[in-house]
């Protein structure tokens, strides 16, 4: 005969998981912040984004940023797209894919130090829309052959290379330059050094938009991109507005 439990004893299991749940009386709920913040430590430690790809090809990417980013792109109607930190190319490709959809001429140029782009170098989409550069991308020969070919052109920029806060500062004053008012200069992994994901970075890209913002006011952070909650770029969406 099937043992049957007693009522009481389904109740006090039923209250015991909602309690589980919401938390004991003495705890206090977490915010909308922590949650927000507790889940985005989640995703990254899942290291999903080291299996997100664009056309077969690693992008390492939060599929929330890329769907903000191709709004921007959308709107803002760039004719180059500037990224540094090609890595495999899965980035630039879809980069590539969003800008082709909004002009036919439009071009990504994508800078690393490493050439690791082959696979993706063999798609007609990457050898028709993607300029590729080996090189240090605040190097002045880099900085220079990229300026003399977008001059006078509509320019949006993506810092994704080295994350160490010297580095992306210095990234920050020079690709500023290149970009043109009402576009944006987009900063990749903000969330690094406990923001919120406590990474071995020490101070990295947060540290480093931060200053840049307190001395470049042609610059805001467009708190609105993160509509979707789930970002890899707190403040790291900046807009040109002088």
């Amino acid at each position: 005969m099937r043992r049957r439990w007693p009522v009481f004893l389904v109740v006090a299991a039923g209250l015991l998981a909602l309690g589980m749940l919401m938390g004991s009386p003495q705890q206090k709920p977490l915010s909308r912040e922590q949650v927000i913040d507790r889940f985005i430590q989640i995703y990254h430690s899942s290291n999903v984004h080291n299996n997100t790809r664009w056309m077969g090809i690693p992008a390492q990417q939060s599929p929330c940023d890329l769907w903000s980013i191709q709004e921007i792109i959308t709107e803002v109607k760039p004719d180059f797209v500037i990224e540094t930190g090609t890595y495999k190319g899965g980035g630039s490709l879809f980069l590539a894919t969003v800008l082709r959809n909004v002009t036919a001429t439009g071009k990504v140029i994508t800078v690393d130090i490493e050439r690791q782009i082959d696979p993706a170098a063999k798609m007609s989409l990457f050898q028709e829309a993607v300029e590729f550069i080996e090189g240090d991308s605040v190097s002045a020969e880099v900085i220079a052959r990229i300026a003399d070919r977008v001059k006078g052109s509509r320019v949006l920029v993506m810092l994704d290379s080295d994350h160490h806060k010297e580095h992306v500062l210095k990234e920050l004053r020079l690709y500023s330059q290149l970009v043109s008012p009402g576009s944006y200069l987009i900063v990749h992994d903000t969330s690094h050094n406990g923001h919120p994901l406590k990474t071995g970075y020490g101070k990295g890209p947060m540290e480093a938009v931060e200053d840049f913002l307190a001395e470049d006011k042609n610059f805001v952070s467009d708190r609105t991109r993160e509509k979707f909650l789930m970002t890899f770029l707190p403040k790291g969406f900046l807009k040109r507005i002088g």
